[in-house]
């Protein structure tokens, strides 16, 4: 299956808006998508690729901030700039503190919402990576067998084997073989390492 390209959804009802922003996108080089409203923007099929929303905070029917606090409550974690008229910037600085990526007003200058674009994006591939090599990890982490688990959030704490085998109840032989299946299983060579990758598996 074919990777989906970097996507700007560009969310206005003002078609004077969607227009000359979806040519400033294609003239950079980005692909864009555009939507008259919230709600045509909902009926697309989701998109699990890299992207973000510029999204109008003012619109009929489904505002900005409706559809923003909507797919945050759904765990939709594109990020989004909204573009703001000079009445609703209040407004914007309530969506940057509700996790909004970035508010720029209208008219907008095109050279910073190309920035604030690319760096969504760049953000928004950033967190993917780091989403999927979770993924990886938590898979990895399941071919552990309740005991081997128990090792590791032993040994991450920094514990020796012969603290481990008495917190356990158990002999040190018998942690080194845990533990020696434990670092082979997750691909691991040091202490160092398995602390690292429990960390990102968000293991304490």
């Amino acid at each position: 299956m074919m990777e989906q390209q970097p996507t700007v959804f560009l969310v206005d009802d003002d078609v004077s808006v969607r227009k000359s922003l979806s040519r400033l996108f294609r003239l950079a080089g980005v692909r864009v998508e555009a939507f008259a409203s919230a709600s045509d923007f909902l009926a697309r099929e989701h998109f699990d690729g890299n992207g973000c929303l510029v999204l109008d905070i003012r619109m009929p029917g489904l505002s900005g901030t409706d559809l923003f606090m909507k797919l945050r409550r759904n765990d939709y974690s594109m990020p989004v700039v909204f573009l703001t008229g000079h009445g609703d910037i209040d407004a914007g600085v309530r969506a940057m503190k509700n996790g909004a990526f970035d508010f720029l007003t209208k008219p907008v200058d095109n050279e910073k919402l190309l920035a604030a674009v690319r760096a969504a994006l760049a953000k928004d591939a950033t967190e993917r990576e780091k989403y999927v090599e979770v993924i990886h990890i938590q898979k990895r982490l399941k071919a552990l067998t309740d005991r081997e688990y128990e090792v590791l959030t032993y040994v991450i704490t920094g514990m020796l084997n012969k603290q481990v085998a008495a917190a356990l109840e158990i002999s040190e032989v018998t942690v080194k073989k845990h533990r020696g299946r434990v670092t082979e299983k997750l691909g691991v060579y040091s202490v160092a390492e398995l602390v690292l990758l429990a960390q990102k598996a968000g293991i304490r």
